[in-house]
């Protein structure tokens, strides 16, 4: 998978949020050490974490499966625009077959499936994009061919999500028991934000070994 940071909002949004309440503008710093102190008490250690929504990030999220995307469209608050198989199933209409299940042809397979590492399942994961070519193959509408897609199947999305239910996902879904593939998105996700952000974070990230 790949990550980008889109764009985010500054921290000292943030900040003047809080200092909003108090109306202690002046003790600001533009964002500094001492607005991001104030952030952390107020928002993580005292929990007033609704002021934490005044921070945003957009991400652009690229070749996770479609397994992946259902586990991610569960968290709010976050708005998904998510490539669209109606538009875009001509990528495989055009391709040659993948039979026999050879080396080469499963290599050619990645560029559509994230693989499990698990033979037989990748296997048939590669067997059921094949039955999806075919389907394109007579005309049928996209809107009826998705519904033969495999839960491997490749997708993006842009991912927009305030600090809040970012802090939420994170606890959730680094843990190990969360699905191996939004395990390993949780962690490319915290690695991309800004790094002066991530001491908003960083508590929230459950051990990655």
């Amino acid at each position: 998978m790949q990550i980008t940071l889109l764009n985010y909002t500054e921290l000292k949004t943030c900040a003047h949020a809080i200092r909003t309440c108090w109306q202690s503008f002046e003790k600001g710093d533009n964002g500094g050490e001492r607005d991001k102190e104030l952030i952390l008490r107020v928002g993580n250690k005292f929990k007033h974490a609704s002021t934490l929504e005044h921070l945003y990030y957009t991400f652009y999220i690229q070749g996770i499966s479609r397994a992946t995307l259902q586990e991610l469209a569960r968290h709010r608050i976050s708005s998904l625009s998510v490539k669209s198989t109606r538009y875009t199933l001509k990528e495989l209409k055009n391709t040659e077959s993948f039979l026999p299940l050879n080396t080469q042809n499963l290599f050619r397979a990645k560029e559509f499936l994230v693989f499990t590492d698990n033979e037989l399942v990748d296997r048939a994961s590669v067997q059921a994009l094949e039955n999806l070519r075919l389907l394109l193959q007579e005309n049928i509408s996209n809107d009826l061919v998705k519904f033969a897609m495999p839960e491997s199947y490749k997708t993006e999305l842009t991912w927009s999500v305030n600090a809040r239910s970012l802090q939420n996902f994170l606890f959730l879904r680094s843990s190990k028991s969360a699905l191996w593939e939004i395990r390993n998105l949780a962690f490319a996700l915290f690695e991309s934000l800004p790094q002066e952000h991530q001491f908003l974070f960083d508590d929230f990230l459950q051990d990655e070994e």
